[in-house]
């Protein structure tokens, strides 16, 4: 029995790692969603080197503006598009989202911290929230002087964002970028021996009432 029970368990990881690369459906050729609403908002760029500072300050100012009492339409749908497009690209969990523009999370990754800098910004004129966004405003430009990162630039530094465009990682691109490949392979690993554990205690349990 118990050899039976170890069996399971490559099927089931390989299993859960096909499942994450499906779960952008059928969008493996394609970052962009299809049929953009052309009602979406504007997102402005955001350079390589700034990604790098803003998304140690995400947390903070995600939780400000969720607090902004004074908002309006267009600073909630960016707002919300910001927390879709982080989800999209696995909450920034995937090494080398970030700083490494060959990653296939990276365009994504731009699509994120730029709404969240156009929130930050947004912040700024508003009377509540000035201060505090002030605040981030002013340590990230001091981060950004003492680590030398304003001049970074990547492939994606000129792209604009639309909230009615969601950006996918390049899925397809996974098995030729060795961090996302180890990391998402790593991943199904822990689900596929999660599950594994939860097949042996489950058991014991469906024996003992029959």
């Amino acid at each position: 029995m118990r050899r039976e029970r170890t069996g399971l368990f490559l099927p089931t990881t390989f299993a859960v790692i096909a499942c994450l690369f499906m779960i952008a459906g059928n969008c493996f050729a394609h970052s962009r969603s299809a049929g953009g609403n052309p009602t979406g908002l504007d997102i402005p760029e955001i350079s390589h080197g700034e990604m790098a500072v803003i998304s140690d300050y995400r947390r903070g100012i995600i939780d400000l503006a969720s607090r902004a009492v004074d908002t309006n339409e267009p600073f909630r749908r960016i707002l919300n598009y910001a927390e879709i497009q982080y989800s999209y690209c696995l909450w920034g969990r995937v090494p080398g989202s970030v700083t490494d523009e060959e990653s296939p999370f990276n365009e994504c990754a731009h699509a994120y911290l730029a709404a969240t800098k156009a929130v930050l910004m947004a912040m700024r004129e508003m009377p509540r929230e000035a201060p505090a966004a002030g605040e981030i405003i002013s340590a990230m430009d001091a981060d950004m002087v003492r680590r030398g990162l304003a001049l970074v630039t990547c492939q994606f530094s000129g792209e604009a964002f639309n909230t009615a465009d969601i950006i996918k990682p390049r899925w397809s691109r996974i098995p030729l970028h060795p961090a996302s490949m180890a990391s998402l392979t790593g991943l199904a690993a822990l689900l596929g021996l999660a599950i594994l554990a939860l097949r042996r205690f489950l058991q014991p349990r469906a024996q003992s009432s029959e």
